[in-house]
């Protein structure tokens, strides 16, 4: 049995059977869909799920009715980009402003430094401008980027369980995550940053597939001496596009890019030593890694060069204004070189002199951006070391949900007021607590542990997906854990937190739905974990939605001392 077929939820055709592949290698034809594994049931449940998460996340999504953490930065930078082309500044007490409704003279006309790339913050500029300067604008982006996630998690799920339950499971419990539901609720980048990624890795994910369906149709026939070759590899091309969008949001998709592009690349070498082809894992290096390499990294590098075509057409304003920021020092630099130059004057210079000019002007503006880029780097390598935060935390104790960051709180409600019930010794309060679901927290370490063990055990590849996620995802973030960092970062390791979870339940399941002991006992534990995390979803809602509660009612919910 390969590995592709340990999740047999589906019948295969004679005629597979009858062909020989490869040892390792998926089959040469797709197998017959029936029933509830039908796309139109795929599709049609995913979208179903997506929506429910979208009601989940746009119930009062524009309260608490005020910035909230680093809003205060991504919600103006939006609209500064989709109004003036570039980040701009804006005057003392423009928070104050926006809620009541003002946005005219609020930005000045220097840009702003910023040190996170703007894709995100162009897709909450967006949603300013259709829905409005307010909360419930610049945090509607948010809200369907998390439901569209959980629509990508259903199919990331399916292609690598090939089950559309386990797929529909995998985006169920995504939906009832807290850190999740939070993110997909307020204008932080994180929740785009996770959604771009795990739509890179799904695409990753699909090129596997795509090349080993292809080495196992190219093994009926003659093979070369280096193996058939493509050139072309559409779904990695695919996955250039969503990592470029990734990085251009956060730099830390970088991690994942070079972990699925190593993972794949070994994958391709195993698949040519299938076929005997000889010194596999250099050929593949040259005849996979370059093609893929292009098409990946490649790629990704165009889309985020594309991504500050903003900033590249005001270049200027930067050179003018931020070549010498208070991050250079840090760095032993001085001023831009670039910004020291004077800027080519193209106007009125006729066709012939302009085509010649326009590209030393494009040529001085992306060196401007590189010496941008090297500022920002020096303020989260330096600048960055002495800050401190009451809720900063260490990521090793992230996936454990250790220590939660409050987004806002509204503490000492008065009973009798505003509908607060407490008794007369007591208080009522609202906040927002960014914190994971801990039942599927907790229970995601157990799968990830487990998952190590039938990836080496069973040499599964699927069960190897979550764990180089979660490696390329979390790991990193160690060398940190001296800086000011937070627990929601870790919503780029949840996915594969819940792949893991996914693949687990498939196993407790078994192969064949026909009863058995193993399966009744595997149907029973599955079953009350997903009902744990559904209940546990229920139990923290109050305290993830900004809803009011009394104290008494708060404290129950505090589990562990560290959440207080």
């Amino acid at each position: 049995m390969t590995p592709e077929a340990r999740f047999p939820t589906r019948a295969r055709p004679r005629s597979e059977a009858r062909t020989p592949t490869p040892r390792g290698i998926a089959p040469a034809h797709a197998p017959e869909r029936r029933g509830l594994e039908q796309p139109v049931y795929a599709w049609g449940g995913a979208a179903l799920l997506a929506l429910f998460a979208f009601v989940l996340r746009v119930f009062r999504i524009g309260e608490p009715s005020s910035f909230a953490f680093d809003e205060t930065y991504y919600a103006k930078h939006g609209w500064s980009l989709v109004h003036h082309g570039y980040a701009r500044s804006y005057v003392e007490g423009a928070d104050a402003k926006i809620l009541t409704g003002q946005t005219d003279g609020i930005w000045l006309d220097t840009p702003e430094m910023i040190v996170h790339p703007e894709v995100g913050k162009w897709l909450f500029g967006l949603g300013e401008l259709v829905f409005g300067m307010d909360p419930t604008g610049w945090r509607m982006a948010s809200a369907i980027i998390g439901s569209l996630m959980v629509l990508v998690m259903c199919r990331f799920a399916t292609r690598v369980t090939g089950s559309v339950f386990l797929g529909l499971l995998a985006g169920l419990l995504l939906s009832l995550d807290g850190l999740h539901l939070v993110l997909s609720r307020l204008a932080l980048l994180d929740i785009v940053l996770a959604f771009f990624m795990l739509l890179g890795v799904h695409c990753v994910v699909a090129d596997r597939q795509w090349f080993r369906a292809r080495v196992a149709r190219a093994a009926d026939g003659p093979v070369s001496e280096w193996g058939p070759v493509w050139l072309f590899r559409p779904w990695l091309l695919a996955a250039g596009l969503w990592f470029g969008l990734a990085v251009g949001t956060k730099w830390s998709a970088l991690y994942p890019l070079a972990a699925f592009g190593v993972w794949l690349w070994v994958s391709n070498a195993l698949a040519r030593r299938s076929l005997r082809v000889r010194w596999a894992v250099a050929r593949s290096a040259l005849v996979d890694g370059v093609p893929a390499f292009l098409h990946l990294v490649g790629v990704a590098f165009v889309v985020y060069v594309l991504s500050w075509t903003g900033w590249l057409l005001n270049a200027e304003e930067y050179e003018q204004h931020l070549s010498n920021t208070q991050y250079t020092s840090f760095g032993g630099g001085s001023q831009w070189p670039s910004a020291q130059q004077p800027d080519a004057a193209c106007d009125g210079l006729g066709d012939a002199l302009t085509s010649l000019c326009a590209p030393a002007e494009t040529v001085q503006s992306l060196r401007s951006l590189a010496s941008y880029h090297r500022d920002v780097w020096n303020f989260h390598t330096e600048f960055l070391n002495d800050s401190t935060h009451t809720y900063a935390s260490k990521p090793s104790g992230w996936l454990l949900m250790a220590r939660p960051v409050g987004v806002d709180a509204q503490l000492d409600i008065k009973p009798d007021t505003e509908g607060c019930e407490a008794a007369a010794d007591s208080s009522c309060l609202r906040q927002v607590l960014l914190l994971g679901n801990p039942v599927l927290w907790w229970g995601g370490c157990v799968a990830l542990l487990a998952s190590v063990v039938l990836w080496v055990g069973r040499r599964d590849w699927r069960f190897g997906v979550p764990i180089v996620g979660v490696a390329s995802t979390w790991l990193p973030w160690l060398r940190y854990d001296d800086r000011t960092i937070f627990v929601f970062y870790a919503i780029t390791i949840l996915p594969f937190v819940v792949l893991a979870l996914t693949l687990c339940i498939g196993a407790l399941l078994g192969p064949t739905l026909r009863a058995s002991p193993r399966r009744t006992v595997g149907v029973v534990a599955s079953g009350a974990f997903v009902a744990a995390v559904v209940l546990a979803f229920g139990w923290f809602w109050p305290i993830w939605t900004d809803q009011l509660i009394t104290h008494a009612e708060w404290m129950r919910r505090m589990w562990l001392k560290s959440w207080i």
